[in-house]
């Protein structure tokens, strides 16, 4: 019952908003909203499924999201620790996001806004593959994303990346 203020109404909002955002947090992978939801309930967590679609929006727009789409168009979400903008290969198989060093990719789009006159210039760079453990060599995902991101060109840069 919401107060004439809606104090009540909106602290319920805030506390569930607050639980998609921990339950994000909590998964090092990056999740569709109905997967999170799915994840929530089966823990005792009950949100709604738009509560979840509308925290993770508020999220990704005050940049403590990272969000991808999926080869079906779904967009998946990883919480993001640091305000800092972050590129991702993913797993196709195993849906495994490991973040890349993208030094080059926000160099390349500072340079492509400076020749054209473009102010405000925002990009999406989506990267996807299969990583080494859905392959079978051996290589765990656990062991690659312990060495931190990958830089383009380096020696443990073995899974497929742009070039061009």
């Amino acid at each position: 019952m919401a107060t004439p203020t809606g104090t009540r109404r909106s602290r319920r909002r805030t506390r569930q908003r607050a639980s998609v955002a921990q339950a994000l947090a909590d998964r090092a992978d990056f999740v569709s909203a109905q997967g999170l939801h799915a994840s929530m309930s089966d823990t005792g967590t009950h949100v709604g499924l738009t509560t979840v679609y509308r925290a993770l929006r508020d999220l990704e727009r005050a940049g403590s999201a990272d969000v991808v789409r999926d080869e079906l168009g779904e967009r998946r979400y990883r919480y993001r620790p640091e305000a800092e903008h972050r590129h991702y290969l993913v797993c196709r198989l195993c849906r495994r996001g490991r973040p890349l060093d993208a030094e080059v990719v926000e160099r390349w789009v500072t340079d492509v806004a400076r020749s054209t006159g473009f102010a405000e210039v925002r990009h999406t760079l989506e990267l996807t593959g299969v990583c080494a453990e859905c392959r079978g060599d051996g290589t765990t995902g656990d062991a690659a994303a312990a060495a931190g991101p990958v830089r383009a060109g380096s020696p443990r840069d073995d899974r497929p990346h742009a070039h061009g």
